[in-house]
């Protein structure tokens, strides 16, 4: 009964949704209060039953009732409780529901928290978050019912894919969707301004913390899934430029340019234009990342579906919202007024030209990951576009950015100084390109560029230093006061600073890694040895092991330095009895910011095993820099700017009429 009760509640959502899509937009437009107040109990309404929903599937996972479709083809009696949670979203169904999940916390968030709204705009953003609600529960409730009943139910589920059964899957796709879906609220405040034809500072100011905080989440997101599929599918790479990652890459880079339009327009009341198109591009990414993975046009461990009419429906949601927005877009640009000029030389140059690039690299990206796609769908044939073609034309457009993003926050609003710019600077530039030369050397060398490669590292991560540096005056003033100034500065400086650093000490990892790497395959029996990034690894023998539904076969391996065993580790190739499907198990020794990482391949005739060696030196820069890109954000949107948005106009009036009453007193 509790099955069809949380059918029954997905069936209740729709009607609310439908409620709150509607009458708010009516009475936005009629200047109705008592319509525009509907759609914040709606969206608490609708989040509430779509809570409710989301935790029967959960139960039925947790019980295993295989009574329920989903559960029985993606669940097992002898999973792990993380799983058996984590199970909900490792399929078609149960990704929906989740993404459904997010995206009505996402309205009923601005519903608490956008109370400093004027009316009639947080009406109109509620009816279109409600929009995208109610395509998505149609798309649910007709094509991808979760709570399916099998009559008879089998004695046992068929297990979740053995690849997903890891904690990436418990923490990798909430916050990729936190991510995605969270761009839905700028998209809705893009297009709830256009409807109301009224685009300036203020909507800037509430837009931004929400794109922040969608922005950390994805970046957060990204990191995890890297990470997930670089320990997880023993290949032992990081980034393959396949088009999943693609589909949440490109999001991310639109995401990165809507957040500095953002700040240009709240500032200078500037490209307004250009932050409301990349709201709507942005969020529509998003909506093409799931249409990608979604609709099984992919092949891929993260593709669930392979109904075409899915892809169908989702396509069509796609172009209602896409078109529908852009064509708003189109029908209002003309009208909008430019706003405040600049030169080309200053701070807003600096984030359009950082824009630019972002924008064109995305577009890039794009290219790259559809081209395949389309020319399969019009003349059959079948081509790869893979890492030769994004290293080089993504590298070549990123470059510039990695020298202008230290520039940007030391010049002025309007006008700035790029030859004072150049004189903060030249000190960081040069002891980037030294530290660049030293790391290369120590490293006994590699392409020569590489030196270039590790010097932008560290002169993105210096610059980030030296604008905290002179807004505070050091070596122009005492350190006591330089001190207090430095402890002044508003918390959006400090995560400006964060995030530039954070993205230098990426970079910094993806060139030492593709640099200094090495890589050993050679086939060992007990008692051999080989030697790798100035370790020996000794290969002791295999081991016979069995999980609580797997069986698996382990090498037990020690590392020695100096002829000292200095750690021990471990791979495996697992076998997952109920879907008779193995997996490897990688075996990863971390050493500061370096790792050695050994995976098993084949057993050979005569006892011995192929085994995979590297030397992976620098490379968790790669995703430590993500999470300071993201402690950034966070620390931003710890900033009481960014969380005060600018006084309702029911605020404004009720502070008039209390100096009304006071002054007389007086």
């Amino acid at each position: 009964m509790i099955i069809e009760l949380g059918h029954y509640a997905l069936v209740l959502a729709l009607a609310t949704a439908i409620i709150v899509s509607i009458v708010p937009a009516l009475g936005a437009r009629r200047l109705d209060q008592s319509m525009m107040d509907v759609a914040i109990p709606g969206s608490f309404a609708m989040f509430g039953l779509v809570v409710f929903s989301f935790g029967v599937l959960t139960y039925a996972y947790l019980v295993s009732d295989f009574s329920v479709a989903n559960v029985w083809e993606n669940s097992h009696s002898l999973v792990p409780v993380i799983f058996k949670v984590s199970g909900v979203w490792s399929n078609h169904e149960g990704s929906m529901m989740l993404w459904l999940l997010i995206l009505s916390l996402f309205s009923a968030l601005v519903a608490l928290f956008g109370r400093n709204l004027p009316d009639t705009l947080r009406a109109n953003v509620l009816s279109v978050q409600a929009w995208i609600s109610v395509a998505f529960l149609v798309f649910i409730l007709l094509t991808s019912n979760p709570f399916l009943r099998l009559n008879p139910a089998p004695a046992e589920g068929k297990d979740i894919n053995p690849v997903l059964q890891d904690i990436g899957l418990a923490i990798h796709p909430p916050l990729l969707y936190l991510g995605y879906v969270g761009f839905s609220v700028c998209f809705s405040f893009a297009v709830a301004a256009l409807m109301e034809g009224r685009i300036d500072a203020a909507w800037a100011r509430w837009v931004r913390p929400w794109t922040l905080a969608a922005w950390t989440f994805l970046t957060l997101g990204i990191a995890m899934g890297s990470y997930w599929a670089y320990y997880e599918l023993g290949w032992g790479g990081w980034w393959f430029w396949d088009p999943v990652e693609n589909a949440s890459f490109m999001p991310w880079l639109a995401g990165t340019a809507l957040l500095h339009s953002a700040l240009v327009m709240e500032k200078r009341d500037s490209l307004k234009i250009w932050t409301v198109l990349l709201a709507i591009l942005t969020f529509s990414l998003s909506l093409l990342g799931t249409f990608l993975v979604r609709s099984g046009v992919l092949t891929s461990v993260h593709a669930f579906a392979s109904d075409p009419t899915r892809g169908v429906f989702i396509l069509c949601i796609l172009l209602i919202f896409i078109g529908g927005a852009l064509s708003l877009f189109a029908f209002r640009a003309p009208v909008l007024t430019s706003g405040g000029l600049f030169a080309p030389i200053s701070r807003e140059g600096a984030l359009v030209l950082n824009n630019l690039i972002l924008t064109v690299a995305c577009g890039t990206v794009l290219t790259g990951t559809l081209y395949p796609l389309a020319l399969e769908t019009l003349n059959g044939d079948k081509i790869s576009v893979g890492p030769p073609f994004f290293n080089l034309t993504f590298g070549l457009l990123m470059t510039p950015l990695l020298v202008a993003v230290p520039f940007g926050p030391l010049l002025a609003w309007k006008r700035g100084d790029l030859l004072g710019a150049m004189q903060r600077l030249y000190v960081a530039a040069i002891l980037a390109f030294i530290a660049g030369l030293v790391l290369f050397y120590v490293k006994h060398g590699g392409p020569v560029l590489a030196i270039l490669g590790l010097a932008a590292g560290f002169f993105l991560i210096f610059g980030a230093v030296a604008d905290l540096w002179f807004r505070a005056g050091v070596g122009k003033v005492s350190l006591d006061v330089a001190w207090r100034r430095l402890s002044g500065l508003p918390r959006s400086a400090f995560g400006t600073a964060l995030a530039h650093a954070g993205f230098g000490v990426t970079v910094l990892g993806i060139v030492a890694v593709s640099t200094f790497q090495t890589e050993n395959i050679t086939e060992m029996k007990p008692g051999g040895t080989a030697e790798l990034g100035g370790y020996t690894l000794r290969f002791d023998g295999m081991q016979a092991g069995v999980g609580p539904n797997f069986t698996e076969d382990r090498g037990h391996f020690t590392v020695i330095r100096g002829g000292v065993a200095v750690a021990e580790v471990s791979s495996a190739k697992r076998l997952f009895t109920a879907r008779r499907e193995a997996t490897t198990e990688a075996g990863i020794l971390t050493f500061g910011v370096n790792q050695l990482y050994v995976s098993l391949g084949d057993a050979s005739r005569d006892g011995g095993m192929v085994v995979r060696i590297w030397w992976k030196p620098f490379i968790i820069c790669i995703w430590g820099g993500a999470i300071i890109m993201a402690l950034g954000g966070i620390v931003s949107l710890s900033d009481r700017r960014l969380r005060v948005g600018a006084p309702s106009r029911r605020t404004r009036a009720a502070k008039a009429a209390v100096v009304h009453v006071v002054e007389p007193a007086e």
